[in-house]
């Protein structure tokens, strides 16, 4: 059976951390499909999702078992049309995890075939975060050492 995971969240933007645990992610299942996601938690996107979208799809372009997609609806929803297995989060640090646990029993009783699997951070990508790169390249700052494209 092909294992597929879903890399869910809103990339908002999408960083060289994200890319590399799409990476590592290749090396335990068949296919990533990398979702981004409003999230009904922030009043608007700094990138705009086609934008992000492109980007993304572009890092990619000659990867086989990626794929990028827009979506809007509650995750383990998505995962069962996509017959996803699991979904793939990012740990930098216990904070993350603290959160991510949370949302992963929730995945897991709405959708209970759904397995999450955490992937610790790479050292080198650990002190990246969308919240900081955004705020850096709203006030001109050069982050281009912190994506996996060009913005």
């Amino acid at each position: 059976m092909k294992k597929t995971a879903i890399f869910p969240g809103s990339f908002d933007p999408y960083t060289l951390g994200h890319h590399d645990i799409v990476m590592r992610s290749l090396n335990i299942f068949d296919e990533v499909i990398i979702g981004i996601g409003y999230n009904s938690t922030k009043k608007s996107r700094y990138f705009e999702i086609d934008e992000m979208v492109k980007k993304v799809e572009s890092v990619y372009e000659n990867i086989p078992g990626v794929k990028v997609i827009v979506y809007n609806e509650l995750t383990s929803t998505l995962a069962k049309k996509h017959n996803a297995q699991f979904l793939v989060r990012g740990l930098r640090n216990t904070t993350d995890f603290e959160y991510e646990n949370t949302i992963s029993q929730m995945n897991r009783y709405l959708n209970a075939d759904l397995e999450t699997v955490f992937l610790i951070t790479s050292p080198r990508y650990a002190a990246i975060s969308s919240t900081i790169i955004r705020e850096v390249h709203r006030f001109g700052g050069d982050v281009s050492e912190f994506l996996p494209y060009n913005v």
